[in-house]
Formats: C-alpha cells, sequence, structure tokens
C-alpha cells in the first residue's frame, strides 16, 4: 500500500499529465501525456482503505479540472464550485471503487475491472443524468484518428494499456489472463482497422458551404452580411448563422434573400410557442423562400433560459443527402448525435451560441468536440458559432477552416465531401454495458462489506 508521501507524489504527477494533456490546445504532441495521467490514476488507487483512495481521487479530479473549467466562474459564479466538485466527485468514486476491489480481489483480478469501471462512470457522468457532461473526457485529449473505436472506446483502450503496464497490478498474471488480454486487444484491432480501410474507400459528394459568425444581431443587418459573404463565395449552396440569431421567427427580408440568390439558409433561432416558452430551433429556409425543414435543441443547457427540448429529431433530406442539424451543446452528447447517423445522416450542421465574453479557453474547449464526433462517424461537420471558433470538419475528423476568435462577422467556407453514410462505433453498444458492470460490481462491495460488518456484530456461536 503507498505511504502518504507517495500518494502526494502520485497525485501531484496525474494532475501535471491530466494539464500537460491539455496542452495539446497548442502543442498537439502534448496530447500523449494522457497515458500518464491514466497510469498514475490508477495508481492513486493503492490506498490502505477506501475512503482515502476517495478523497485522493477527489482532489486528483478538483485540481485536474478546475483550472481548465475556470470559465464556468464567467458565468455561474461561485456555484461554478460547486460544479467542480460534482465532475471531481466522479474521479474519486473511480479510486475508492477499485481500491474496494484490490481489497477483495486482489491487485490482479482488480485489475480487469480498471478499464471497464473507468469507461462505465465516464460514459455516466456523460450521458445519463442530469448534471451529465462530456467535456475534458479522455477521448478528446486525443487526436481525433484514435477516436476511431469512438470517445468512451478510447478511455477502455487507455486505461486498459496502463492497468498492463502498472507492474504492481499485473505481477500474479496467470497464463490465461495474458491470453485473456491479447485477445482482447485483437478484438479491439479488428474493429478499428475496418473501419478505417472503409472509410478511405468510400465515394463522396461535394458540398460548398458558409457561415457568418455573429453575435446578438439585429435582425435588419442580416441580409446585407448575407450579401457580403455571397460575393466573396458564390459557390456555396447552403449558407449558415449561429444560434439564436433570430428572436420571433423567421422574418421576411431573410426568405426574400433565399429566393432572391437561389440558396439555402440554416439559421438558429426561437420558435415560440407563446411569449415565455419556445423551441430553441434551427431553422432551413429553402431556394422558394419557405422554411423547409426545422429541428429543436434536443438537450436545453441546465440552468440556463434555452427553451423546450425536441420532441423528436429528423433529417433534412436536402438535394445533396441526408443532412443532421443538431444546435450547440447537443453535439457533445452522443445519445443526440447517434440518433442523426442511425437515420443516415451523411453531413451535420452545428449552428452554436458561444459567448464571447466566457472567454478563449471555453472556445477552445468546445472546438474540441467537432474532429471527435466527426471521426467517430466518418461524417463531416460544420459547425458555426456565433464567435469564434467555427470549424469545418472532414469525415476522418481533420479541420480543413476555422475561424477566429472572437471574429465578430468572420466567414467561414469550407467544400465538404459527403459519404454515403456514417457508422456508429463499437463503444456505443459496450459503454453503457460498462456502466451497468459498474453499477453491479458497486452493489457486490457494498454487499460484501455489509455481510462482513453483519459477522462482526453477530459472530456465529461456539458448539462444545
Amino acid at each position: 500500500m503507498a505511504s502518504l508521501k507517495k500518494s502526494g507524489l502520485w497525485l501531484g504527477l496525474v494532475v501535471a499529465c491530466f494539464q500537460a494533456a491539455y496542452f495539446s490546445l497548442k502543442y498537439p504532441q502534448a496530447c500523449f501525456f494522457i497515458f500518464g495521467y491514466a497510469y498514475f490514476l490508477v495508481r492513486l488507487t493503492e490506498q490502505p482503505n477506501v475512503r482515502r483512495a476517495f478523497y485522493f481521487g477527489l482532489a486528483a479530479g478538483c485540481l485536474s479540472y478546475s483550472p481548465q473549467l475556470f470559465f464556468m466562474w464567467n458565468i455561474f459564479g461561485p456555484f461554478a464550485v460547486l460544479l467542480w466538485f460534482v465532475l471531481a466527485f466522479w474521479v474519486g468514486l473511480f479510486t475508492a471503487i477499485i481500491c474496494g476491489a484490490r481489497q477483495r480481489w486482489g491487485a490482479a483480478r482488480a485489475a480487469w475491472l480498471i478499464p471497464v469501471v473507468w469507461t462505465g462512470l465516464e460514459y455516466f457522468r456523460s450521458e445519463l443524468y442530469y448534471l451529465r457532461f462530456s467535456w475534458l473526457n479522455i477521448g478528446y485529449a486525443l487526436p481525433p484518428w484514435f477516436d476511431g473505436v469512438g470517445m468512451y472506446g478510447a478511455g477502455f483502450v487507455v486505461f486498459s494499456l496502463m492497468a498492463f503496464f502498472n507492474a504492481r497490478a499485473f505481477v500474479k498474471l496467470t497464463l490465461m489472463e495474458l491470453l485473456g488480454i491479447t485477445v482482447l486487444i485483437a478484438i479491439i484491432l479488428a474493429m478499428i482497422l475496418p473501419s478505417l480501410a472503409e472509410t478511405k474507400s468510400r465515394a463522396f459528394k461535394p458540398l460548398s458551404i458558409t457561415g457568418v459568425q455573429l453575435e446578438f444581431p439585429p435582425a435588419g443587418i442580416l441580409p446585407e452580411v448575407l450579401d457580403q459573404a455571397f460575393a466573396k463565395n458564390t459557390n456555396s449552396q447552403i449558407f449558415v448563422l449561429s444560434e439564436y440569431t433570430l428572436k420571433e421567427g423567421v422574418p421576411d427580408t431573410l426568405k426574400d434573400w433565399c429566393r432572391e440568390h437561389a440558396r439555402y439558409l440554416v439559421v438558429g433561432g426561437e420558435d415560440v410557442v407563446t411569449n415565455e416558452v419556445y423551441y430553441n430551433t434551427a431553422f432551413v429556409i429553402g431556394t422558394n423562400g419557405d422554411v423547409v425543414f426545422k429541428q429543436a435543441k434536443s438537450v436545453p443547457i441546465q440552468f440556463f433560459r434555452d427553451g423546450l427540448p425536441a420532441t423528436k429529431q429528423e433529417l433534412w433530406n436536402s438535394p445533396w443527402g441526408k443532412i443532421g442539424i443538431c444546435i450547440c451543446y447537443d453535439l457533445s452528447y452522443t445519445r443526440v448525435t447517434d440518433e442523426l447517423i442511425r437515420q443516415g445522416a451523411q453531413l451535420i450542421i452545428v449552428p452554436t451560441m458561444d459567448v464571447e465574453n466566457w472567454g478563449r479557453h471555453q472556445h477552445e474547449l468546445h472546438s474540441l468536440v467537432a474532429p471527435v464526433r466527426a471521426a467517430e462517424y466518418g461524417v463531416p461537420i460544420f459547425r458555426l458559432a456565433s464567435s469564434g471558433i467555427s470549424q469545418a470538419v472532414t469525415a476522418s475528423g481533420r479541420v480543413v477552416a476555422q475561424t477566429t476568435m472572437p471574429g465578430p462577422e468572420e466567414v467561414l467556407s469550407a467544400q465538404l465531401r459527403l459519404p454515403p453514410r456514417g457508422a456508429l462505433p463499437w463503444d456505443r453498444i459496450f459503454a453503457p454495458v460498462c456502466s451497468g458492470g459498474t453499477v453491479l460490481v458497486v452493489a457486490w462491495l457494498l454487499w460484501l462489506e455489509w455481510k462482513k460488518k453483519d459477522e462482526v456484530k453477530d459472530p456465529p456461536s461456539k458448539t462444545s
């Protein structure tokens, strides 16, 4: 078991590796420090009791996440501290569960649970409960090509490898256990390589698309701004404006602009139900000036006035193929974007609201989402924000065009190639199973602990 001094060293290395990994925003090679983060976090589970393991994990999570999410203070004020601790709780729960498993079943057997428990907790905190938040996951720190296995699959692979290289955990591995690890790695490679080969062999349809960054603009300037963008990008078939560009439905001036220029426009705005109730919606205006499609936001942001949740998700059957539309933070939820891919989306357009005064780092962290999502599905993404950083991303996750921060009225233009279809990564089945498995592990450990205390209270009577 680790001494306090050694545990303090591991805690420092966990935090240092995590911060270094997210230097990949400026230095891409730094992303591989995330392997160090996973390795030392596994070492941090080697505590004499579960309580100490939890507190060290909680400290690791808070010291890792809070510097990256300091911008939340600008948005929520002192309440941001509570949100940092909510995120850190899941790291503390991970170290506590693995510590308990080590003490009950031994280091070698507990090592098998490390990637399962990590993936189960990461999926649950990102997708399944009210305060779900997927940023700062393992997958976002890695290059998009690594996410061919899926964002949660990337975390599973990283923690599998780091558990394997943790000598204390694997010193007692049997031949059958080593064989099992080999088979697991072979299965993962078998899932990754065909999808990569398929992506390279697909035929793609080109589509030119242009967007303009505007933050809460007056409706009267929109035709003029679009005229300026059109003059520089006459080949673009679709134009995009950000989330919350419109306040009271689609004005006739925009319908006239689309009719006059024979172009499509995707624009975010409020689809009003009553005076105070609305759907945060992306409208598609056709070349005839009619609203030909609209999609509401599926998951309004917690603690914000962000409209009602969408009652359904559908695709826009455009002249170039099936296009999925999700709004802003919806792109962070795989349970939202997966549905678009299941329906056959060949491109995803994302009108986004990133307010300038939230700060540069918030914009930079948000910009990590689109390349990962594109690489997961093998479909391009056009993400147009109210202020930088807007992005055009290829089906392989490569950013081919982006705007600067804050970039008012900056234009994003790109030609993206639509594949015949996208595909869900393999972790979409595996990650929920890991969450269920983690619940069973926790229940089993709690039952064993209860049984142990019960036996201490009522020891079996001696018979003569």
